[in-house]
């Protein structure tokens, strides 16, 4: 994986976010390269999605920039932020998939919200989106209500992918999976980002996420980047947190065996 500054199609520098009087992050930096699976890892309350919702402008910040496909998104003007932000696609935590509407019409709303196709088009992109993550047409008639949560994650991802995105960003996207549905969610991301050369930007906890995926990590500890790099670089890291995560009881050996029995 490359990392010269013309491949980085992310870039946010001297980040600083806060609520109140209590700051959550305080100078990061960080680059995301074009074409990897970035995986942001960090204490819990320890400032994951807050960097991811900043990034993407539902929490607003403090100091520092945020440059995306070469675009300040502080200098853009709302034209150009809209350019950027459609060529970008977010699964939440949870899914976030409205509760009212079927798994197609799901994916059909941002479809809806950009783009002018006809009714019958619209089911067509929408039904290939789906068969892309796994869902049957079947399936995609049906509330989410009625589907598992793994299935409730991959129809959130075909809607994340709706737009045909460069990068998407996901948030924690194995959280409350099985370790089965976990995985093949996490071999789902590898394969999409292989076979229409995404770049993806993920906030995890998922050790396995890590090891499987992730092409780069970063960690954020003490409101800041303490690590970058590779599952090399995070293991021969001696910050007290990273060491502690993945050098810990939980942890895997370098050469990717679980270091415990559960």
């Amino acid at each position: 994986m490359g990392s010269s500054p013309e491949q980085s199609i992310l870039r946010v520098r001297d980040l600083v976010v806060g609520f109140g009087d209590q700051t959550v992050l305080d100078g990061v930096s960080l680059d995301v390269y074009r074409g990897e699976i970035l995986g942001v890892v960090g204490a819990s309350g320890g400032g994951k999605s807050v960097l991811m919702r900043t990034i993407i402008g539902l929490i607003h910040k403090w100091r520092g920039s945020i440059t995306v496909f070469d675009k300040d998104l502080d200098r853009a003007s709302p034209e150009e932020i809209r350019a950027v932000e459609r060529r970008w696609g977010i699964l939440f935590q949870q899914g976030a998939l409205f509760s009212s509407l079927t798994a197609q019409e799901n994916v059909q709303f941002p479809m809806c919200e950009h783009l002018d196709l006809s009714k019958a088009l619209l089911e067509e992109v929408a039904a290939a989106k789906l068969e892309m993550v796994g869902i049957s047409p079947g399936d995609g008639r049906k509330l989410p209500a009625e589907l598992s949560g793994g299935m409730v994650k991959r129809v959130a991802l075909a809607r994340a992918l709706a737009l045909d995105p460069e990068i998407v960003f996901l948030d924690e996207p194995t959280s409350g999976l099985d370790p089965i549905a976990a995985g093949e969610f996490d071999s789902l991301i590898g394969t999409l980002q292989q076979t229409l050369g995404l770049t993806v930007f993920m906030v995890t906890h998922d050790l396995d996420s890590l090891h499987t995926v992730c092409n780069r990590i970063i960690a954020l500890a003490d409101r800041k980047v303490v690590a970058a790099g590779p599952v090399a670089a995070m293991l021969a890291c001696e910050h007290p947190w990273v060491k502690a995560y993945f050098r810990g009881k939980r942890s895997r050996d370098i050469s990717g065996t679980s270091a415990t029995t559960h």
